[in-house]
């Protein structure tokens, strides 16, 4: 793969991801906090729930750019933890954190604690930096 396809999955993948992240931010806002808890659990999962796929957008470039086969559709967290443990095991650290506190405990549990949903999207943005494309 030639340098200006990288940068062009790099922009793209980024771009996007960055996009929904600015949505569940957004989104997150509307939840409405008292000290350290969200007020509205829907809107804290429906942010965690935006925040999560666009850690698996990124992911899906980060292994592109790895020459990874990234299938279209119904990717399992099984297919990123294999993939992603064979490359980076950092990231694989990040994956599993992003994994459980925005997918399991934001979006399926409805956890309103602020400093774990602020750790989460931390993790996220971790993840969605490996792409960033070079300034």
């Amino acid at each position: 793969m030639g340098t200006v396809e990288q940068n062009n999955i790099r922009t793209e993948y980024y771009n996007e991801a960055i996009r929904y992240m600015d949505n569940a931010k957004e989104t997150l806002k509307k939840a409405g906090k008292e000290e350290d808890i969200y007020q509205d659990e829907k809107y804290v999962k429906t942010a965690c729930g935006i925040a999560y796929c666009a850690v698996l957008k990124a992911l899906d470039g980060y292994l592109l750019l790895k020459d990874v086969k990234v299938p279209k559709r119904r990717k399992s967290i099984e297919f990123y933890r294999d993939n992603i443990a064979k490359i980076d095991c950092k990231l694989m650290a990040y994956l599993n954190n992003t994994y459980t506190i925005l997918h399991l405990d934001g979006y399926y549990d409805g956890i309103v604690y602020v400093d774990t949903i602020s750790a989460g999207f931390k993790s996220a943005y971790f993840i969605i930096d490996k792409i960033k494309p070079a300034a």
